[in-house]
């Protein structure tokens, strides 16, 4: 299994281009904004994907140095999707409610998952250990509650090595505790997030279900990529974990899209150097 490639078609149909309202921005963002259109800030998705393939190959690289990787999203159209993919690469996520302390405070934590454990233990063997449909019911009810928050990480056993994140904003917590613990974060920033608060921003829509499922389906095909290399694949390659390999490949992704965007920019010149000459010839004749 190789690196994922997407293209830009994938973006643009997914609908990664599109910001917040205007009203609702940082400046941080204004180098990866393109412009505005009705009162709608649009991403420059020619400063997106460098910045999204330098992810993905961060996270393949990571995956492949045994690296646990968290997925953190709570808003309500990207929940079932974050569930859904760390699922499917066999990784972590936390998609109801980021509890304060979840990465820093990890011993407290980890107690919390012992006991719920235990809980979901005595519950099903209730019968043996004499409880009452009461006390089953009173267990029932909190079990609930805390595999909502800790449903994710009950195998997480420690802190993560790499975490998503889907609205920086919206899990600014989540972001300052990786900060800390100098966790590597790759996050998706809309025009209103400070993308300096993470290791690997990615510009674009955090809104849209469609835009979410493309990241975390790349996301999820590195994952599978690193593991794939680990366990020895058809790659059968060594992956370094010091990333010089990742960022060489990001610098050179990033180098070929500087290069398109010169050609165009020099194409533009010329076409308004002709026109102009053209307007002027008119205007000599004119003067005849």
């Amino acid at each position: 299994m190789a690196l994922p490639t997407f293209t830009m078609q994938q973006l643009m149909e997914a609908g990664v281009h599109f910001g917040h309202h205007t009203r609702r921005w940082n400046p941080l963002m204004t180098p990866y904004v393109y412009g505005v259109k009705d009162k709608i800030h649009i991403i420059n998705l020619n400063k997106t994907a460098p910045l999204l393939h330098r992810a993905l190959v961060a996270l393949e690289a990571i995956a492949a140095a045994g690296g646990k990787v968290l997925f953190v999203a709570t808003k309500h159209q990207a929940k079932d999707i974050v569930k859904d993919a760390a699922e499917r690469c066999g990784q972590f996520y936390v998609n109801n409610r980021w509890l304060g302390g979840m990465l820093t405070n990890w011993t407290t934590v980890s107690q919390s998952i012992r006991r719920l454990k235990k809980m979901e233990s005595d519950i099903e063997n209730a019968d043996k250990l004499g409880l009452t449909k009461k006390e089953v019911g009173v267990m029932t009810k909190e079990v609930a509650k805390l595999r909502e928050i800790f449903g994710g990480i009950l195998e997480m056993h420690g802190v993560p090595q790499a975490m998503i994140v889907i609205d920086v904003p919206r899990e600014i917590n989540a972001v300052r505790e990786a900060k800390i613990l100098d966790i590597p974060t790759i996050a998706i920033c809309d025009t209103n997030a400070n993308p300096e608060l993470v290791d690997y921003p990615v510009p674009g829509n955090d809104d849209a279900a469609r835009a979410t499922q493309l990241y975390c389906d790349l996301f999820v095909d590195a994952i599978l990529s690193g593991i794939e290399k680990r366990l020895g694949g058809p790659a059968g390659k060594k992956v370094e974990s010091d990333m010089t390999d990742a960022i060489a490949a990001a610098e050179e992704f990033e180098a070929d899209i500087k290069d398109k965007e010169a050609q165009q920019k020099s194409k533009m010149s010329e076409a308004r150097a002709e026109r102009r000459g053209k307007l002027m010839e008119k205007a000599e004749k004119a003067d005849k």
